[in-house]
């Protein structure tokens, strides 16, 4: 084992690169070269990238909890999730591709997994029952991931090419016709102020399932 190679020290490195190159750049090979050491090296504290992965991913979740816990409870489930929401994409933000990088992995810390255990007791009590609550959870957690995997690529896109997504360029390629589709490309909004109206249509969604 490598003195002074800890898995914390991985995992903090392991998200530096991330910032700095991307998903596509984060390699094993890459790390190791960034820690000056070997990839066996690694290999004592993650057995493979996706392991990796699944640390940096327990890292980002216990800073949610982190910040979660900062935010006084909520009057009933939809400011819960609400809160939620706001602060997994704010996360998710801070992370060059955080969004792609960090869905489908698995969390390694049962603490975080615990953060969902008094939203769980508020809306039990309310008359949720625990798979409803679960489902809502993994629903808002779907939109927000979707919501910034979109909004983390546009925004890199455009940073190489300003013209990628332009109204203009793109009525001129739907050629005639199509008006109202033109129009609703001219209405586009993004950042805040789209997220939060479509997390309002997944909340009321949510809402509307048969044993509310």
């Amino acid at each position: 084992m490598t003195k002074g190679i800890t898995r914390e020290r991985i995992v903090t490195a392991a998200l530096e690169l991330l910032n700095d190159t991307g998903m596509d750049g984060l390699t094993v090979r890459a790390l190791a070269s960034r820690l000056d050491v070997r990839a066996s090296a690694l290999y004592w504290h993650v057995r493979n990238k996706q392991e990796l992965l699944d640390e940096m991913a327990t890292e980002v979740m216990r800073r949610v909890t982190g910040a979660l816990a900062a935010v006084p409870p909520g009057a009933c489930w939809r400011d819960d999730l609400s809160s939620y929401a706001r602060v997994l994409r704010s996360e998710y933000l801070l992370h060059r591709d955080g969004a792609r990088t960090f869905s489908g992995t698995r969390i390694t810390d049962p603490d975080v997994v615990r953060m969902k255990e008094p939203l769980f007791e508020r809306w039990t009590a309310a008359g949720w029952k625990p798979a409803d609550a679960d489902d809502a959870v993994d629903v808002v957690t779907a939109f927000v991931v979707g919501f910034v995997i979109e909004e983390q690529e546009r925004r890199q896109s455009v940073e190489t090419d300003p013209t990628r997504y332009s109204t203009t360029l793109r009525d001129a390629w739907l050629g005639g016709g199509a008006s109202l589709v033109k129009e609703a490309g001219h209405l586009r909004d993004d950042g805040d102020q789209r997220f939060e109206r479509h997390l309002g249509k997944v909340l009321d969604g949510i809402a509307a399932r048969p044993d509310a």
